[in-house]
């Protein structure tokens, strides 16, 4: 959605930015309106003859030369050249810190003129549909989908220009210091104990084992035979094509999770249950159609997936965590000041409604404050689910104030600190990982703060979100050099995109008097969908057990160090962690740029820190940012 934004910004270049020097565009203000200048490019572009739309087609860059320079101006349309496909150049880390601000001064300058907002979202529904960033129907969609909040947010954030785009593409726009995106928590008066490093439990100690499920994302509207190529974000839905349609279980062209092979993995795991403990459920239930979702639309697929593991899972304990597609629109997870039409109480409400199932009253009241709890499953263990939105870039209310929303973190430390004083071992479980770039920097600084002081306590750290199967070592603020905690990230159910499906468990060593509750072993389970769909039918297998595969002893923060240092020297272990990266799908040999990226994230904890890569070559921020913009696009 922000890229339709960014090119609406980009159009005013020439007309509204003095800096960027004199145009002349065809279509200026002084002609008329906004509605008036988009009508006009819009039925310009629906004249076009037969003749020119085929030369269009086979020579799609020519004509976009000649419609833009004339209609934008010299440097307006070399700056449009840059982002005439935005959704290719973020991914190609082109997004220039100097388009954010463009983006950003035009829309409050616009509003500042009292530009109104239907003027604006026309203005924006027009640029969308003529450069052919998304489908009309698509365009039209995330307009009337994004509009009322981003213009909101823009209106009353505190933040400069600037600051917006170091709020959301990180330090490397260089923006000037702010109170809203720069604060710290604060620990209580009390002396961090000595560490104490874990140590393998004797022979034969007790274990329990727990499922993890994650990013199932299950289509509704998914359809057979339908269209994969699509032309919008997510595919397989709608009237059924002659070629190349939709696989039945399933497809790898940016489709998301059918009912009936989401049914099929339950069923499976059901008729395992007494082989684990409880689930952990880390969010993102809706598919990603991200342009026509309302808020009913979210709560159906909530109370769906409640109801189906009600039906497959009557007794087992399950403890969720929110995923950032669980709102209308898709991202926007308010903090609790934000009342009116604009609160999030309509999702919260509904949270606590459906896991009223398996949370106790005191954790409710939490959920509905700010989609956070915690609960004790045994005596001397702890789960503490966090709604990692309040981390995320593309959560646009936290333009209007980011330091520690909803008192998340320093509730954390209450936590963390009182689980410390009882002697409890504690697991955290969230969505967004608080390493990955879509993790704000301030956010996830202190939350690494906090693992570091508290590493005696935290036994394990469980993510989703990257839909790729990955880890990340924490290691100590005051040197970066000893691991202290470990963060999993556990494969997505959905295939979306150029995926397999999966799922995991882990084994803990737990249930014992002064045990660690450390993770002992995990295990990832997968479907071949290529497979599965040429035999017709489905198999869940395992893929690998992480201590087997990679030939693990234990599986302690300091064990995933030394496997990170043998990747970086073995490339067949690197080639192994590659293949289970994406759960199997044919992904190509780790070039030397994989090579780094991989290896980066396995240490990269915090967000937007390339001193955590210093040992990989990454010497300066610039290196750390390409770095960054070479990862795969997270959903």
């Amino acid at each position: 959605m922000a890229t339709i934004w960014i090119v609406f910004a980009i159009c005013f270049v020439g007309q509204r930015i003095p800096c960027l020097g004199k145009v002349t565009p065809r279509h200026s203000r002084n002609s008329g309106n906004v509605q008036e200048m988009y009508r006009n490019i819009y039925l310009q572009r629906q004249d076009k003859s037969a003749k020119h739309q085929a030369i269009r087609q086979d020579n799609p860059d020519l004509n976009t030369v000649h419609e833009s320079q004339s209609l934008f101006g010299g440097l307006g349309y070399k700056i449009l050249k840059t982002a005439s496909n935005p959704t290719s150049e973020l991914r190609a880390g082109k997004f220039t810190c100097l388009k954010c601000n463009i983006v950003a001064k035009v829309i409050q300058m616009l509003m500042k003129e009292n530009t109104s907002s239907e003027d604006i979202k026309l203005a924006v529904r027009g640029v969308c549909i003529f450069f052919g960033i998304e489908t009309p129907r698509v365009c039209q969609g995330l307009v009337e989908e994004f509009a009322p909040e981003v213009l909101t947010v823009l209106k009353n954030t505190p933040l400069s220009p600037s600051e917006v785009c170091s709020f959301v593409f990180g330090p490397e726009c260089g923006a000037p210091y702010s109170p809203q995106s720069n604060w710290n928590v604060t620990f209580p008066p009390v002396p961090q104990p000595p560490p104490v490093y874990p140590t393998p439990p004797r022979p034969g100690s007790p274990t329990f084992r727990f499922l993890h499920l994650t990013d199932i994302h299950f289509d509704l509207d998914y359809q057979e035979g339908s269209e994969t190529y699509c032309k919008e974000p997510l595919c397989c839905r709608g009237t059924k094509v002659e070629k190349n349609g939709a696989w039945r279980f399933g497809d790898y062209r940016n489709c998301d999770t059918p009912l009936w092979t989401l049914k099929d993995m339950l069923s499976t795991l059901a008729a395992e249950n007494n082989t684990f403990d409880y689930i952990i459920w880390t969010g993102d239930l809706p598919p990603h159609n991200i342009w026509n979702q309302s808020r009913n639309d979210q709560l159906t697929v909530l109370k769906t997936l409640v109801e189906l593991f009600l039906e497959y899972f009557p007794n087992k304990p399950v403890y969720p965590s929110l995923g950032n597609h669980e709102s209308s629109p898709v991202n926007s997870f308010p903090p609790p000041y934000v009342q009116n039409n604009n609160s999030i109480s309509w999702l919260y409400e509904a949270l606590a409604d459906g896991w009223k199932q398996w949370l106790p009253s005191d954790a409710l009241d939490s959920v509905r404050r700010g989609a956070y709890y915690t609960v004790s499953p045994y005596a001397g263990f702890r789960i503490i689910s966090l709604n990692m939105n309040y981390c995320n870039n593309q959560n646009w209310w936290m333009l209007l104030n980011a330091s520690d929303p909803a008192g998340e973190l320093q509730w954390l430390i209450s936590t963390l600190q009182l689980a410390e004083d009882k002697g409890e071992k504690v697991h955290i479980i969230g969505h967004i990982p608080p390493g990955v770039k879509d993790c704000l920097k301030t956010w996830s600084w202190n939350y690494y703060r906090i693992v570091s002081r508290y590493q005696n306590t935290i036994a394990g750290q469980f993510f989703g979100h990257t839909h790729f199967d990955s880890f990340s070592v924490f290691y100590d603020v005051e040197t970066l050099q000893t691991p202290v905690g470990v963060a999993y990230v556990a494969p997505s159910v959905t295939p979306f995109s150029n995926l397999n499906m999966g799922y995991r468990f882990y084994t803990v060593d737990g249930y014992y008097k002064n045990s660690s509750f450390q993770v002992v072993d995990h295990e990832t389970f997968y479907l071949n969908l290529t497979r599965a769909n040429l035999e017709g039918k489905i198999t869940w297998e395992l893929e690998y057990s992480a201590k087997a595969s990679y030939g693990m002893s234990n599986l302690y923060p300091a064990d995933w160090n030394k496997l990170i240092e043998l990747m970086a020297t073995n490339n067949t272990v690197l080639e192994t962690y590659n293949r289970f990266y994406t759960k199997s799908r044919n992904s190509g040999s780790c070039d030397a740029t994989c090579r780094v990226l991989r290896l980066c994230e396995t240490r990269s904890g915090r967000s937007h820190d390339p001193d955590l890569c210093k040992k990989l070559g990454i010497k300066s921020h610039q290196d750390f940012t390409f770095l960054q913009a070479q990862q795969p696009k997270h959903c």
